[in-house]
């Protein structure tokens, strides 16, 4: 299970690699429950995870998305991109 507190440049890689591995272990729901700081890297991995998930032929959901990030969502115009739960 995807477990993080952070989603920003600072993070980046790690969590795109524990994303990446989680989805290549056939996890198709993260929860961002837990996710406290978020900058636009945050946002970019969320893109990120989902196109591999697709190039995977899954589909990842995203569940408890804090209101840092749908801020973040809204303000770059990306409504409607990310798969929710």
């Amino acid at each position: 299970m995807l477990s993080l507190d952070a989603l920003t440049f600072q993070n980046a890689n790690a969590a795109l690699e524990q994303g990446n591995a989680a989805i290549q272990a056939g996890e198709t729901e993260f929860d961002l429950g837990g996710v406290r700081a978020v900058d636009s890297s945050g946002v970019a991995l969320l893109l990120a995870w989902q196109r591999r998930a697709r190039d995977a032929g899954q589909k990842l959901t995203f569940i408890n998305v804090p209101a840092n990030i749908d801020a973040l969502v809204n303000l770059y115009g990306l409504d409607g991109v990310l798969e929710r739960s």
